[in-house]
């Protein structure tokens, strides 16, 4: 039986955070009152090299720079790196931080962990309002329009330093003592720590027990005791630089090393997927070329008119469910940081409906994190808020019709998001350019058109052209990797769309929040032309052709009535004298129904520069998948960090279909 949520952190009387579960504090006081932020710095900071001084720091004018804490606790050591990274003129341009918690706190410790540091404050503040949904996986959280990094890996220490990923310029070995929690410090998360280091980067702790320096030194690294911070003598610091060559995982199709100058990408294809991709790689340096057919960007798919960002449940929690959810938070962060809230986007939480007898919430959830906070600001079956959405959207609620309230969710303008990120500076935009093939260089690529000229020339190309992707993947593709393989599917499908009721109870009947399930509603979406309702969408699998059909519109109508009835009547009238209007778009699928993303090469030629990549096969899901599927490519490439887990980044690389 797991603690509650309130037993994580107690606050003693002379003010320290402490843990019950593990009978340890989460900082020392110092001879001064508290010295958490002076432990941080010292201890941690400066034994990494990471303050500025007399010396420059050890991160000055690099390019990014890599961070991983085995126990994330408060987030005071996270504070002070950020605050330090920001007082440092010559910081990295991009800051990566990843950290280990089994048990994470409620935000409201986190905040008053950090009130006795004033410089901390507005950190602490910002921390805490993404401080949400922090079920076991991986969770990645932005700072400063992207150049600060967040990965938090929900979950016990030695598993989930497996699932983390990248070469860590810095390691803090952090968490409660050795005598209070023996796995953090034994042998098996130190060699989980010495996979995920670079040679010679510097570790630092404030344990010095004899046992830990003799695992790190089993692990490679050489081990220094050095003065620490009173009332503790001494503080503990390494270099990792075994005499043996470790064993590295690959990282990246491309593995860029993060020192070489920008290159240039191609990306074929104006939609959600191709932008995504565009953005991540311009913020990285790229110098991007997208080309569509079309005039416009967002005209195929990404053109719907409003769509739902809410993730998949399943009751096995499997892959899907795991990158939806990621993939919601990527999405509304990227909607936050681009869009105008209600306007373009709107965070408004997505009330999900399900058939008699159908249960999606898992029975029981994975141990690590499970408290009553995380799970009622991720999904709850059973709330009062639950309650309260289902009677503000007239939809029964009751042992036979059951619901989930997903409060991160809400609804995106797939357009405007596309545009938004095609305006990132790096990337331009070529409309009206239809590629016929792609030919190899020495140097990359060329893109050609029907007419065989020149289009665009790349050192990379990446394929987001949906269904339209394979074809495109068959003039570029090798003996050792047909396109053949790929099994990418159409899949048509269609929405309907009005005027919002100007009758005032009418207008009242539309709930102010998506609703989807069997179907979705989504109203109340600013427009040019006013607000308008969304409802869909259909699924004709096979179907390449973006036209609109009567029998889907009447369908479309019937799936309304069922999903909310109320709302339906309320709208009813429009389908009748016309102002119910259809819109259609075709996605492109694949069997396992996760998207392709990578290099199309098998993984003994998976560094080879000149293989093409993908970015496609997002199917319905593309608003919530596109965002997070572009940062995994990006990531790859540069061999940073992934945003989720490895195990299931691993389920998403084109590769998989090469036979």
């Amino acid at each position: 039986m797991q603690p509650a949520a309130s037993e994580t952190v107690v606050w003693r009387d002379d003010g320290m955070p402490a843990s019950p579960r593990f009978d340890d504090v989460y900082r020392s006081r110092g001879t001064a009152g508290d010295a958490g932020l002076a432990q941080a710095r010292h201890v941690f900071l400066g034994g990494c090299g990471l303050l500025a001084g007399e010396q420059p720091a050890a991160w000055a004018d690099a390019p990014c720079w890599q961070i991983l804490e085995t126990g994330f606790g408060l987030g005071l050591n996270f504070l002070a790196t950020w605050h330090a990274w920001r007082a440092d003129p010559a910081r990295p341009q991009r800051l990566f931080y990843s950290a280990v918690e089994a048990w994470p706190p409620e935000a409201a410790h986190i905040l008053r962990s950090a009130a006795p540091f004033a410089e901390l404050a507005p950190l602490a503040q910002e921390l805490a309002s993404r401080w949400h949904g922090l079920l076991p996986g991986l969770h990645r959280l932005e700072f400063e329009s992207g150049r600060v990094q967040l990965t938090l890996a929900i979950g016990d220490a030695q598993p989930m330093l497996g699932e983390l990923t990248g070469q860590f310029d810095s390691i803090y070995l952090d968490g409660f003592s050795p005598s209070h929690n023996p796995d953090m410090w034994s042998l098996h998360t130190m060699k989980a720590v010495a996979r995920l280091a670079r040679r010679g980067a510097w570790a630092a702790s404030w344990c010095v027990a004899g046992e830990v320096r003799e695992r790190l030194t089993s692990c490679g690294f050489a081990v220094e005791r050095v003065p620490g911070l009173p009332p503790k003598r001494h503080a503990l610091r390494a270099r990792f630089d075994p005499h043996w060559e470790p064993k590295t995982r690959a990282q990246a199709p491309l593995a860029l090393p993060t020192a070489e100058a920008p290159r240039r990408c191609a990306i074929i294809g104006g939609g959600l997927a191709g932008a995504s991709c565009a953005y991540s790689l311009a913020r990285r340096g790229w110098q991007v070329t997208v080309l569509d057919q079309a005039i416009e960007p967002a005209t195929g798919a990404s053109g719907l008119p409003a769509g739902v960002v809410a993730p998949h449940v399943s009751p096995d929690d499997r892959p899907l469910s795991r990158l939806t959810r990621a993939g919601v938070r990527a999405t509304l962060a990227r909607a936050r940081a681009l869009l105008r809230e209600g306007m373009e986007f709107a965070a408004t939480g997505v009330l999900e409906r399900h058939a008699p007898g159908e249960r999606r919430l898992p029975a029981e959830w994975p141990s690590a994190a499970d408290s009553a906070a995380t799970r009622a600001n991720t999904y709850s079956a059973s709330a009062p808020e639950t309650f309260e959405k289902a009677r503000e959207a007239s939809a029964p609620l009751d042992d036979t019709h059951l619901a989930l309230w997903h409060a991160e969710a809400g609804w995106v303008r797939p357009a405007a998001l596309v545009r938004a990120m095609l305006a990132t500076p790096g990337i331009t935009w070529q409309g009206g350019q239809a590629v016929e093939r792609l030919e190899a260089t020495i140097e990359g690529w060329q893109a050609l058109g029907p007419d065989g000229s020149t289009l665009a020339e790349a050192e990379l190309v990446i394929l987001t052209a949906g269904f339209g992707s394979r074809a495109l993947l068959g003039s570029a593709s090798s003996k050792d990797a047909d396109a053949s393989t790929l099994p990418l599917n159409p899949l048509r499908g269609q929405v309907a769309f009005g005027p919002m009721p100007s009758d005032a109870a009418d207008h009242a009947a539309l709930p102010a929040f998506p609703v989807n399930g069997h179907g979705s509603l989504i109203s109340h979406v600013p427009t040019l032309d006013g607000p308008i309702w969304v409802t869909g969408a259909t699924f004709e699998r096979g179907n390449a052709r973006a036209e609109l059909h009567e029998t889907d519109h009447a369908h479309n109508r019937q799936r309304l009535a069922e999903l909310l009835p109320t709302a339906s009547a309320a709208v009813d009238v429009q389908w009748i004298d016309g102002r119910a209007r259809s819109w259609s778009g075709v996605r492109a699928t694949l069997p396992d129904r996760l998207p392709a993303v990578g290099a199309w090469s098998r993984a003994s030629a998976s560094t080879d520069p000149l293989a093409p990549h993908l970015c496609t096969g997002l199917g319905a899901r593309g608003l919530t998948l596109a965002v997070l599927s572009g940062e995994i490519l990006a990531s790859w490439l540069h061999g940073e960090p992934l945003p989720v887990e490895r195990n299931l980044a691993e389920r998403l690389r084109a590769e998989r279909f090469l036979t």
